[in-house]
């Protein structure tokens, strides 16, 4: 997303005083906030009436949850040029949890305690949302390490899948042949790294002394080396393939 465009952002949240800090922290950013809403359906419908590039959405809401309302939005967004980007903001980070909102179609996975203390917690949910409106997975540590222990695991050949969780297979031999083909520079393999330790672009660019512009290029090489659509599957290759570990 180019920088100069304006980011709109739809909230939903149950707490009154958390959605009131998270409101002032969107609006203090410069994004723009679009609307809220404390319950499942009728944050469904702002989104869909609104269509906010970002709905930072709680897990916890009182009617339908935060992983069925993505998942609602999901289907009736299936045929939108730009569908609405959710990040999940959570006190759990249980694997179940995560793993379903992974499922659903969630973005970006955050956790509350983290996200609504002071500046650094806000600047950080601040880079979330932006990330998350280009369309690239934020993964907040914690939650990083669940998924990426996911991917880890080799499926149980023949066992039935639980549809609220993600089966992430072991690599194809056409997937082995193109990395082989294809192979990441040193330099985007410690990217690589970063990314599945839930670096967000601006983060990199800092530990590694380069612009985030430079970050972003090759995040880019790397996603097309892989034939990945983001961040979060770029990781999940990687730890599949041994890349990075």
């Amino acid at each position: 997303m180019n920088a100069t465009k304006t980011i709109h952002v739809a909230l939903i949240e149950d707490h009154d005083l958390t959605r009131m800090g998270l409101r002032t922290t969107i609006r203090k950013a410069g994004l723009e906030f679009v609307g809220e809403a404390a319950t499942g359906r009728d944050g469904l419908e702002l989104i869909l009436n609104k269509r906010p590039n970002v709905a930072v959405v709680d897990i916890g809401l009182p009617d339908i949850d935060g992983i069925e309302l993505t998942r609602e939005l999901r289907k009736r967004q299936s045929d939108f040029p730009n569908p609405t980007q959710v990040l999940i903001l959570t006190m759990h980070d249980n694997e179940d949890a995560v793993l379903s909102a992974f499922a659903a179609g969630a973005t970006s996975y955050c956790t509350k305690e983290v996200y609504c203390t002071k500046e650094v917690a806000t600047h950080n949910l601040v880079l979330a949302i932006r990330e998350t409106a280009e369309g690239n997975s934020w993964i907040a540590p914690a939650i990083a390490s669940i998924v990426l222990r996911e991917a880890k695991k080799q499926p149980t050949q023949g066992s039935p899948q639980d549809p609220e969780t993600v089966a992430i297979d072991a690599l194809s031999n056409d997937a082995r042949q193109l990395i082989e083909t294809y192979p990441l520079t040193e330099r985007e393999l410690e990217i690589l790294g970063l990314i599945a330790g839930g670096c967000s672009n601006a983060a990199i660019a800092e530990k590694l002394y380069i612009t985030v512009g430079t970050v972003k290029t090759h995040v880019r090489s790397i996603l097309n080396k892989l034939c990945v659509d983001d961040r979060t599957q770029a990781a999940v290759y990687g730890l599949r393939s041994g890349l990075i570990r």
